[in-house]
């Protein structure tokens, strides 16, 4: 029996993230909260493969190619998920799509299960009263890993995200005056795994250890919460890449972003 396209039910897409619960946390954790549009393949009521279809299009599985007229029907801006799932479904896409301003192959999925050892930071979550301190700071990480300034792009619409990221408890940051030494942002949590984002500090903090102090009070923090704490890095940020391997995060896949 072949695969077939299908909206899938919220059941089939959480059993097919199971399989894959740190690769595959972001399609799960969008799912819970029932946001977004999903497609996928199924043979005999079991999904094979499932993409999210939006700004952001998240391939996983096998056979991925099967999504691209769906995908084209929509406005992406960014293709992002496993590497083989990336590539089926940029292959069957790209020809109809303008050349993308950056492809990052490659980037290694990094993640943790054990805590490491204590920091000693005064990390702590966000607060609206650090609304207006951690806007810029979210802003110059947001720039600094997709190349443009959302503050420039849409002001309202990032300022709401930033505090909706407060609101919903996956913001946390590290404050001395008014210098951020450290923050982080949870992009997505299942019961499974917390994937991190935009891990920052302060340009002229950097270099002290102050991250990787606050890192692994962070992680910590978390796998009290969850089994797995997980990110994902460009290959050539080696800075990150001593990082995530000082608190001893482990390489557990391989992620493409296709940036339009």
């Amino acid at each position: 029996m072949r695969e077939r396209l299908t909206d899938p039910a919220l059941a089939q897409i959480l059993d097919f993230c199971a399989e894959e619960p740190v690769e595959r946390v972001f399609l799960e954790d969008v799912a819970r909260r029932r946001l977004g549009r999903f497609t996928a393949l199924e043979r005999r009521g079991r999904l094979t493969a499932l993409c999210h279809v939006g700004a952001n299009v998240v391939p996983s599985g096998s056979g991925c190619a099967a999504f691209a007229d769906v995908v084209l029907r929509g406005r992406a801006r960014m293709f992002i998920g496993a590497e083989r799932s990336v590539d089926e479904l940029w292959d069957a896409c790209a020809s109809s799509l303008p050349e993308p301003r950056e492809d990052r192959p490659g980037q290694p999925v990094y993640e943790l299960r054990e805590a490491p050892e204590r920091g000693g930071t005064a990390l702590r979550e966000a607060t609206l009263d650090d609304l207006d301190l951690l806007l810029p700071a979210c802003a110059a990480a947001h720039e600094e890993e997709l190349g443009v300034d959302p503050l420039a792009r849409d002001p309202t619409a990032f300022r709401w995200r930033t505090r909706s990221q407060i609101d919903e408890r996956r913001s946390w940051l590290w404050v001395e005056g008014t210098t951020i030494l450290f923050k982080a942002e949870a992009s997505a949590w299942t019961p499974d795994a917390v994937q991190l984002q935009q891990v920052w500090c302060d340009p002229d903090a950097r270099g002290r250890g102050y991250a990787r102090r606050a890192l692994s009070d962070l992680c910590t923090l978390l796998l009290e919460r969850v089994p797995a704490v997980c990110l994902f890095v460009r290959r050539e940020n080696e800075r990150a890449l001593r990082l995530y391997e000082a608190v001893g995060m482990r390489r557990a896949g391989t992620y493409r972003s296709i940036l339009l």
